[in-house]
């Protein structure tokens, strides 16, 4: 009796162990060879290097100048907005030094005249520290990331009362800066561009003029990120989230006339896929990757309601732009006087501000920055062969000329997923089958891929014969 049970409970440790291994086999399966888990010390270096105490000391700096009203006082060393410009201009240069000089720097302004919230003739400056690429096929690639440090009070037109804007946006700034400094350090194959720009409050001024003048000039600005918003876990019912961070990422954008590549999104239902979600989708597996526990939520939306933000303009211009903001805001804290009613306090100030969680949104940031800037470009004229009725999905792409690619790879995933669920590294061809999945059933992308594992956003392909 004692032996039948032994080769009874054998027998079903053996089902067991075999059901395991099943599935894992069957999730190995689904991943398909991914190169998308590889994780790069030197990436790792960069967030592990990224301080709280850094930026805390960045944003209580902000604050100490009082007011930083576009149109405030741009002659004292100690208040107003030239104060901080130059407060700003200082920690770039300061950075650059330790760069060996690598980290270019310098102011990008204009003379507004009075027009909608500037009451009067103002200099817009925006600060710019530029780390060229270092690969010469890829550095004229340019990755932007941003935060404005403009503020204002409940009136837009003052510009003389306390205007703190810790979190609104000395958070942004802060982050901004704090990137430079780990980021100015190593070196990258494509260019990042680390900038404080002005006129937010006043309409988004300083990033417009960057935006138009880049599109002018041809820059390919191949990913823009800004940061506005990001220095509170704390929503105004008192719940506490560290975990998540939005990512607003635009959609077909809102025009009347549509490109025919937007047009066949729409057809195709790639609706979902535009170089902004593209871009959404890297930051969020790059948080995944190296920020264990942070969850970027993905917001289907160009910003909130009633509001807007710096990448506005460069998606206008038709760069892939994104916009990082905390979880849960509490409005009695943003574009408010600093006063106290009943009891509770209004107004945008430091003691609102956790800095740890600004650390964690920053090291988001640097992550998904350092792996766009050593990737190699999206793949171009990505296609999709419908020539024939088949249940096998067969992509082609055009060979990527840049130096570091090693090949590609392929993801898809089901039509009503947001993310990608399935990854196959194809090698360096210019054609793939996927077989037994069909395109009539799944979302496809091609990613360029090089020998370290850092992958481009992937590109939606377009329907071919």
């Amino acid at each position: 009796m004692k032996k039948h049970y032994f080769h009874f409970y054998a027998t079903l440790l053996l089902l067991l162990t075999l059901s395991v291994f099943i599935s894992c086999k069957k999730k190995d399966d689904t991943q398909q060879s991914s190169v998308t888990s590889q994780t790069d010390p030197e990436i790792t270096n960069i967030v592990n290097n990224i301080s709280a105490k850094n930026i805390k000391a960045n944003i209580l700096k902000l604050v100490s100048f009082k007011e930083r009203q576009t149109t405030s006082d741009t002659v004292s060393d100690s208040t107003g907005i030239g104060a901080a410009r130059r407060w700003i201009k200082s920690k770039f240069d300061e950075y650059s030094k330790a760069s060996d000089g690598r980290l270019q720097v310098r102011y990008d302004g204009y003379l507004q005249e009075p027009a909608r919230r500037i009451a009067h003739p103002t200099r817009i400056v925006d600060v710019v520290a530029v780390l060229p690429g270092t690969q010469p096929g890829s550095k004229d690639r340019m990755y932007v990331v941003s935060g404005h440090y403009d503020s204002r009070v409940s009136d837009i037109m003052n510009d003389t009362s306390f205007a703190p804007g810790a979190d609104d946006d000395g958070s942004g700034v802060a982050a901004v800066l704090e990137m430079a400094r780990v980021m100015s350090k190593h070196k990258f194959d494509a260019t990042i561009v680390f900038m404080a720009v002005a006129g937010e409050e006043q309409g988004l001024y300083g990033s417009t003029h960057f935006a138009k003048e880049a599109k002018e000039k041809n820059w390919d600005i191949a990913g823009m990120f800004t940061n506005d918003i990001i220095g509170s876990s704390t929503a105004d019912n008192g719940t506490i989230d560290r975990k998540d961070v939005r990512v607003f990422a635009q959609g077909i954008p809102p025009k009347k006339e549509l490109t025919r590549r937007e047009r066949m999104l729409l057809r195709t239902g790639g609706e979902n896929d535009t170089g902004p979600r593209q871009l959404a989708r890297l930051i969020r597996e790059m948080a995944q990757q190296y920020v264990p526990g942070m969850n970027v939520n993905i917001i289907y939306r160009n910003d909130r309601y009633l509001r807007g933000g710096d990448h506005m303009p460069f998606l206008a211009e038709g760069y892939p732009s994104i916009r990082f903001t905390e979880p849960h805001e509490d409005f009695r804290h943003q574009h408010q006087d600093v006063r106290k009613v009943d009891g509770v306090q209004y107004g945008d100030l430091p003691q609102f501000v956790d800095y740890n969680y600004a650390a964690r949104v920053t090291k988001v940031n640097a992550a998904s920055l350092a792996d766009l800037a050593l990737a190699p470009a999206r793949p171009d004229n990505v296609g999709m062969s419908i020539a024939n009725l088949t249940n096998n999905t067969t992509l082609k792409w055009d060979a990527n000329k840049e130096p570091g690619v090693a090949g590609y790879q392929i993801v898809w995933r089901d039509t009503n997923y947001p993310y990608w669920q399935h990854h196959k590294y194809v090698g360096n061809v210019t054609q793939f089958t996927v077989k037994n999945d069909s395109k009539d059933n799944y979302i496809f992308g091609v990613e360029a891929v090089d020998k370290d594992g850092h992958t481009s956003p992937a590109v939606y392909p377009m329907p071919v014969r």
